[in-house]
Formats: C-alpha cells, sequence, structure tokens
C-alpha cells in the first residue's frame, strides 16, 4: 500500500529522516516507533502528502503521493487544529463539508463510546477528551489508511483505552492503520508489525509476531535496547 525507498528529508542543516526503506501493507496495524525527534512525525506528514521529500521516493498504491492518495489517507497530527468556537458536533460537520467518505453516525457512534457530548466547546475540553475527539473525527472517515500521530501521548488510561478500542474498530481487511508512539507497551498487544526509527533512519522493520521469536524478546523490552 505504501512503499518507501531511500526517503530522505531535510531541514537546512538538520536531517529529520534519513534514507528509510520500509513497505506498509494493506489490512494490517503498524506501529512507528521511536523517542521524541527521532523522525516518525516527518515521516507520517510525507506518507499523508504535507512534506516533500528531499530526496527518494515514497508511492502510494505504487503511485506518488498526491491528490488521489489525499482521498484514502487519514492523517491525525500532534498539533491542536480544531477552531476555538467550534463544538464537538461542529467539527464533525466540518468534517463532512471537507471529506466525501466522512461517516457522520460512524462519528456520533465513536463520541458516545467515549463520553463526549456533541455541544460540548472544543476549548473546554480537556487533553485527554481533545485526544479523543481527534482520533473520533479521523476514524470516521472510512479511509484505506489511516496515520495517527502519538494519538495516545499525554493522556490517562482510560482514555487511552477508549482511544485502541476505536483504533480496533477501524481496523480491517481494506484499511491499514499506523501509529506513531513512544508508549510501546500501549501497542504491543494490537499491533501486527512495527518500525523502529532512530535519528531518522528505520533500524528494525518488520511482523511483530517474527521479530519478537527471532530476538527472543518482547517489542518493549527491544525498545528499551535500541533507545537506552
Amino acid at each position: 500500500m505504501l512503499k518507501c525507498e531511500k526517503l530522505k528529508k531535510t531541514y537546512f542543516n538538520k536531517t529529520a529522516v534519513d534514507d528509510i526503506s520500509v513497505t506498509i501493507e494493506k489490512g494490517k496495524i503498524y506501529a512507528l516507533l521511536g523517542p521524541n525527534g527521532s523522525g516518525k512525525t516527518t515521516f507520517m506528514k510525507m506518507a499523508a502528502g504535507l512534506v516533500k521529500p528531499t530526496s527518494g521516493e515514497i508511492l502510494y498504491k505504487n503511485a506518488p503521493i498526491g491528490i488521489a492518495s489525499k482521498s484514502e489517507v487519514a492523517y491525525m497530527s500532534t498539533e491542536p487544529y480544531f477552531y476555538s468556537f467550534m463544538t464537538v458536533g461542529g467539527v464533525g460537520k466540518y468534517y463532512s463539508e471537507f471529506f466525501n467518505d466522512f461517516d457522520m453516525n460512524l462519528f456520533k457512534s465513536l463520541l458516545a463510546e467515549m463520553e463526549l457530548g456533541t455541544e460540548e466547546k472544543v476549548t473546554h475540553l480537556s487533553s485527554g477528551m481533545t485526544a479523543k475527539l481527534k482520533v473520533a473525527v479521523t476514524i470516521a472517515r472510512k479511509a484505506k489508511l489511516y496515520l495517527l500521530d502519538e494519538p495516545l501521548n499525554g493522556i490517562d488510561l482510560i482514555a487511552r483505552e477508549h482511544i485502541v478500542k476505536a483504533v480496533l474498530r477501524a481496523a480491517g481487511e481494506d484499511s491499514t492503520i499506523v501509529i506513531s508512539s513512544h508508549l510501546v507497551d500501549e501497542l504491543e498487544a494490537i499491533v501486527d508489525s512495527v518500525i523502529f526509527i532512530k535519528n531518522g533512519r528505520s533500524v528494525i522493520a518488520g511482523d511483530a509476531e517474527e521479530i519478537r521469536e527471532q530476538r527472543g524478546k518482547s517489542i518493549v523490552e527491544l525498545y528499551k535496547e535500541v533507545y537506552s
């Protein structure tokens, strides 16, 4: 579904992504792992078509990232992107006007599961509630590729459980989910494949179960080894 060959992105004299070659397959959940500053966000922004690579190639369904791919890729950034005047329900209406694949019924169902009221102002939401809203409005798109950048960061255990449940609801044979995080223990049980990024480079990538068997360690233990 997504293929990268020698992908590189530099900002002035800083290299954010350095020579990454990975393939992301259809119907799987991927964990994009690494500490803050490792290059995860830059990689996701290139996959979403928001940032152009300095060199290398990134293809979606064997075609360059562009208008066609953007219609099938749902990206959730780490930055807040709701207008202050919006209500929770208004966020859904805003998305429905921009994306033809947005499912309002699914959005309302996700809000109910996450205990978010449609009349609540986004400016009054806690960080955990905002995180749940971001995930709900992204997952409510009938996308083929979901890119969730740090959806579990800075929120409590209950909110994380709601978000993980929403992610699993979106998973299927026709959809692919990539979740970036440094909270490995929250993701190990639900992901099919992992990609470890360190200093902008992919240092380990592959099927999670095969990696555990080959190395005799859990993904959490391997994370500590790679980044210690």
